[in-house]
């Protein structure tokens, strides 16, 4: 029997998941348990007789529930223990019986973070080598990716902004960020955060900038070394690398199981599913306009000053290697169709392309970059939270690092999302509602990754005195 491609089991979870949460909608009342976890929280004696007037009610809208405990409780009461109460007093065993899928599939997505995206940059940079190996071929195209991923970003950063997606999204999530938007920490704070007084206790506290930082460091010194222990140190990280991309593997296998317990909760707790999914919309439409921006605005423009080239020109000889990253989401399984297309169509030389289109393949991810900080932002935004410019910096930085570091990861998207969430203290449940469009923008994602690993061959073919047919 065939089987089923995981892009698809996670398709028909989410269908199942929505179905599924929408017959078995959450109900809430006030029950003896709510009465006991609020006794042992030592609430107040009058919050207690307040809410126990409307004990063994049952409510079939969170919004109605809210409502009836407002008119109980004084202002300050509800904003102090309001949340607490609606989370405590759900009344749902189907959807009780399935969200222990989505709380295991997120501690597994947590389990892997921190070795991975260690891992993940020691090698990258370990790899790539000194300065002086690396030349001036190397240093120019680093630059170039690296510049354009962060153009991305930014371009990310302004639509999100912009349209707010997040915004008014009502995901009954507040309960889960009490406090969370009082975390707001000064720039100092956050540079000294940068570096750990013990490496080991960033790694158990999950202190993303921290293990970032290490890593940077650690990866870079290592090139500084004598080759003999550089190339030990390098096989080994190589090694550990390829074991967290078997583990992840692994668990990316339960990606359905997991969206189904997660969504399923998130689609029980709506009362408006059509708002939901009007915000949804214009999220996706937001990440979509933002790389078509960056698609059909920033790149070409790049290529047109700084290589002379038509830009249009040059998008019409990528055709074939841009449809097919976009059809089957895979850079890599596209690299030798691009490679083809840049040297015979465009006109770069073979020792041109043959560096700089791997070495885009892997540190060149600017539709990641640029979607992980939309997903980010955006799932802020649905949690209510009103970042600082100093935290969407963060998001930025982060997610211009994640994203070199997620080269060849399985559905790096999602596991690099989680870094970037965990940076600026974001709880990972909101990874379920991104994760049900996730399939279409990453045929988008991986088609801007491609665009922008052949705009980076053609800028630095130029730069290094070609010819090609394309000049204007």
């Amino acid at each position: 029997m065939r089987k089923i491609r995981l892009h698809w089991q996670i398709l028909i979870a989410l269908i199942l998941a929505i179905i599924y949460g929408i017959i078995f909608s959450n109900h809430y009342s006030v029950s003896e348990s709510t009465m006991k976890k609020l006794t042992n929280r030592i609430v107040e004696d009058e919050v207690l007789i307040s809410v126990a007037s409307i004990k063994d009610v049952d409510f079939t809208s969170r919004n109605e529930f809210q409502n009836v405990l407002k008119k109980h409780l004084s202002a300050d009461q509800y904003q102090k223990h309001g949340s607490t109460i609606v989370q405590w007093s759900v009344q749902n065993p189907y959807i009780k019986a399935v969200d222990w899928m989505g709380i295991l599939f997120l501690k597994m997505l947590k389990l892997i973070m921190i070795p991975l995206i260690l891992s993940s940059l020691i090698s990258g940079i370990s790899n790539v080598g000194s300065v002086e190996h690396l030349g001036r071929l190397g240093l120019k195209t680093m630059i170039f990716y690296m510049s354009t991923s962060l153009i991305a970003i930014l371009t990310g950063l302004f639509f999100v902004n912009l349209f707010k997606p997040g915004i008014g999204a009502d995901l009954n999530f507040s309960f889960k960020v009490e406090g969370l938007m009082d975390q707001q920490r000064s720039f100092k704070e956050i540079i000294l955060d940068i570096v750990p007084d013990n490496i080991f206790t960033a790694f158990n506290d999950n202190q993303i900038l921290s293990v970032i930082f290490f890593a940077i460091l650690f990866g870079f010194f290592i090139t500084q070394i004598s080759p003999r222990p550089r190339q030990v140190l390098t096989d080994a990280f190589n090694a550990i690398f390829d074991v967290m991309m078997k583990i992840t593997m692994f668990f990316i296998k339960f990606t359905p199981l997991g969206i189904f317990g997660i969504v399923s909760r998130i689609i029980a707790e709506q009362d408006d599913l059509g708002h939901l999914v009007q915000r949804m919309s214009l999220y996706m439409g937001t990440i979509i306009l933002a790389m078509s921006v960056h698609f059909l605005i920033t790149l070409p423009l790049i290529i047109s000053v700084f290589g002379r080239v038509n830009p249009w020109k040059h998008m019409k000889n990528m055709t074939l290697p841009l449809l097919t990253a976009f059809s089957t989401s895979s850079s890599s399984a596209t690299l030798p169709l691009t490679m083809n297309a840049v040297e015979n169509n465009s006109g770069v030389s073979r020792k041109i392309s043959s560096f700089t289109l791997p070495l885009g393949a892997t540190i060149n991810m600017d539709g990641a970059a640029l979607y992980e900080c939309v997903a980010a932002i955006f799932i802020a935004q649905a949690y209510g939270i009103d970042l600082t410019v100093l935290q969407q910096i963060i998001i930025v930085f982060t997610a211009l690092l994640a994203s070199i570091g997620s080269a060849g990861i399985p559905m790096a998207g999602l596991v690099m999302i989680t870094i970037v969430l965990s940076a600026v203290g974001l709880p990972l449940e909101g990874v379920g509602l991104i994760l049900a469009v996730d399939r279409l923008i990453d045929m988008f994602r991986t088609a801007t990754n491609v665009w922008s690993d052949t705009c980076g061959a053609v800028v630095i073919a130029k730069l290094e005195g070609e010819k090609l047919p394309i000049d204007y």
